[in-house]
């Protein structure tokens, strides 16, 4: 099946001094904002596709929203240049955020902006409030399953994945986006839906990417116990991962997985 994330190009393919002509699939990036209150926060790079979940996710995980009730609309206008995600948000964290960009005014760098000391640069992560308990084969089962959950990275090649898994192993949600955090704040979004309608297992998430910083932070807000990751993490990944209570996996292929954080969790 088609997705309505991708797009069909002529390519070109050389191979063994011979050239050949064809059509490819790839996948879509489009310049997304998250506008609060009509007020423009922040633009990023994103697959076009679970926005609503997108929007919520990005919000719960960067702290702007502290439940999924605080938002109350979500509006998706496409223009000629991308997405504008316009939220509607109540006026307590709309107030904070305010705050929040009137202490940006002013500033010049990069990488963690509006930070401005390594405290606020680094925060403390939240802590993991459960002691849910998960199997290795859980987390083999999960693993062995994904890449047939992965549709568009089945057509494009381009695109990473997070899923949400029972405490079985057992796919309950996947999301995919070109960006890394996306496709987890797409999920966290989707989750906390769940959660809100009462529909949410006890479960943990894994992830076709690196183990960063940020993505350990993601998951330690929406109190997910145990991240999986197909790739390595980083050093302060496993150290906020050993703060906060979350388990660490890195390495996660079939037949073989790496535990680097409070793995008394798996059994």
């Amino acid at each position: 099946m088609v997705s309505e994330s991708s797009d069909k190009v002529t390519r070109v393919i050389w191979k063994a001094g011979e050239t050949a002509e064809g059509a490819d699939w790839v996948a879509r990036e489009t310049a997304v904002a998250m506008v609060y209150n009509g007020i423009s926060h922040v633009v990023m790079m994103a697959t076009p596709e679970d926005l609503e979940d997108f929007a919520l996710g990005f919000s719960l995980s960067e702290g702007i929203l502290q439940s999924a009730k605080q938002l109350l609309d979500t509006e998706i206008i496409e223009t000629d240049k991308g997405i504008e995600l316009a939220l509607t948000i109540t006026a307590e964290p709309f107030a904070q955020l305010k705050q929040k960009r009137r202490n940006l005014v002013g500033r010049t760098g990069c990488g963690l902006c509006g930070a401005e000391s390594l405290e606020q640069a680094i925060a403390e992560p939240a802590m993991v409030a459960t002691e849910l308990a998960i199997s290795h084969r859980a987390i083999q089962k999960a693993s062995s399953a994904l890449a047939a959950e992965q549709k568009l990275q089945q057509q494009t090649g381009a695109v990473h994945g997070a899923a949400y898994c029972n405490q079985q192993g057992d796919l309950i949600l996947v999301r995919e986006d070109v960006g890394r955090h996306n496709a987890l704040d797409k999920l966290l979004g989707a989750l906390a839906k769940k959660e809100q309608a009462k529909d949410k297992e006890p479960g943990f998430v894994l992830v076709t990417s690196r183990a960063s910083y940020e993505m350990v932070a993601k998951a330690t807000s929406a109190n997910i116990p145990l991240l999986a990751a197909v790739s390595a993490p980083t050093s302060l990944a496993i150290e906020l991962a050993e703060k906060s209570g979350l388990t660490l996996v890195g390495f996660t292929r079939t037949g073989r997985h790496v535990v680097y954080a409070n793995g008394q969790r798996i059994h």
